[in-house]
């Protein structure tokens, strides 16, 4: 199929199958299987992966336009696929052994494998160097110990790429190596299923590994150390569609407070024809429209540096989900505005996105870790100039 037509593909999808069920998705706390069915078989879980292991192999660009379309629905759709596409496959296709590769990538393309990113502690969130989960060789085997938190898809997925210190004595990330854990391994333990603000029906637990025995072929790339650099290669690719999510939510917002204020009327005139509201509107539409240029010019830039060799845009990267992400929070913020009381009731899709949209700001490196990292990155070049 080619790009053009999966994308009127999946706007049809959105408008016909994910925003008439999103009350369902909010009632029943998970996402219907039909649905979860339809995204395989439209290839929403083949989105990045090569042709070589049964993807569509878009690349970064036409991904960031496919995510502007589906995430113009519930966010939580996206969240059952988004580890797989992304954090998972993109460290396997950079890091993993050819068996590796062979083993998972044709499984998560057809999306029959979700996999979850295990890299998140108790006590190392944005400090990921600090993790203290490890995973000491035994033979032919290494044995893992610890606790992962915040494991989006844990409860649904059929491997976890799990980041532990390979090194005991090690204190940073160099110490720090990626390795995969199928589901059903003895020791793995996913926990329960915690309640959270928003973003109903997506799942973010804890994992535990107690003694959890995997065979040295489990290590990414067949070498301790790196881990780092493999799940770093997946956070970018997954902060590049975390930006994208951010306009297409955005998007959704500015439709449902425009149709709210037209419809509306105070003293006599629909709040869209009041100059305060316009503001609110006109402030929201110019800066989804910024937002959606940042990111696809950091999709772009991805895209050469790939076909190139070289490093990644991070700073480009950083500056469109920073900046996306605190942008629809203000678009979702003027969006209850707007509504009123009405806005504060359950039931209607703004105030679910208010809640929904929040998370954006904290996950795939919160807002102040972005500043900094792209703080430094500008100061390095000036004293390099």
């Amino acid at each position: 199929m080619s790009f053009d037509a999966s994308l009127e593909q999946v706007r049809r999808f959105t408008r016909e199958v994910l925003i008439p069920a999103e009350q369902k998705l909010e009632d029943e706390a998970e996402v219907p299987a039909a649905i979860i069915q339809q995204m395989k078989d439209i290839g929403l879980f083949a989105i990045s992966i090569p042709e070589a292991y049964g993807g569509l192999e878009f690349t970064q660009e036409q991904q960031v336009l496919l995510t502007f379309e589906f995430t113009q629905a519930s966010a939580v759709y996206r969240s059952i696929f988004s580890t797989t596409i992304g954090l998972c496959s993109q460290a396997l296709l950079d890091f993993g052994t050819d068996e590796q590769k062979e083993t998972y990538l044709p499984g998560m393309a057809a999306g029959d494998i979700i996999g979850a990113f295990a890299l998140t502690e108790p006590e190392a969130g944005s400090d990921a160097a600090s993790l203290t989960t490890k995973a000491i060789r035994d033979g032919d085997s290494y044995v893992i110990n610890g606790t992962k938190r915040y494991i989006t898809n844990a409860p649904y997925a059929q491997v976890f790429l799990v980041m532990a210190r390979t090194d005991p004595d090690s204190t940073g990330g160099s110490g720090i190596s990626a390795l995969l854990v199928d589901s059903g391994t003895p020791g793995l333990t996913v926990g329960p299923i915690p309640k959270m603000l928003g973003q109903t029906g997506s799942a973010s637990t804890e994992v535990y590994f107690d003694d959890c025995r995997v065979p040295a072929s489990a290590l990414v790339g067949g070498q301790e150390g790196g881990g780092l650099r493999a799940a770093l290669r997946g956070i970018n690719h997954a902060r590049t569609h975390v930006a994208a999510t951010c306009v297409g939510q955005a998007m959704r917002l500015i439709d449902e407070m425009t149709d709210f204020a037209i419809q509306r009327e105070q003293f006599g005139t629909p709040l869209a024809d009041m100059p305060s509201i316009q503001n609110m509107i006109a402030d929201s539409y110019a800066e989804t429209q910024a937002t959606r240029a940042m990111t696809l010019e950091a999709a772009r830039a991805f895209d050469r540096a790939v076909a190139e060799g070289t490093p990644l845009p991070t700073t480009e990267i950083a500056a469109a989900k920073y900046f996306g992400s605190e942008m629809v929070s203000r678009v979702a913020d003027r969006a209850v505005q707007i509504m009123g009381g009405a806005g504060f009731m359950e039931g209607n899709p703004i105030t679910r996105m208010y809640r929904d949209t929040r998370l954006f700001r904290i996950f795939e490196g919160a807002s102040q870790v972005q500043q900094r990292n792209i703080a430094r990155d500008v100061v390095a070049r000036r004293r390099r100039a």
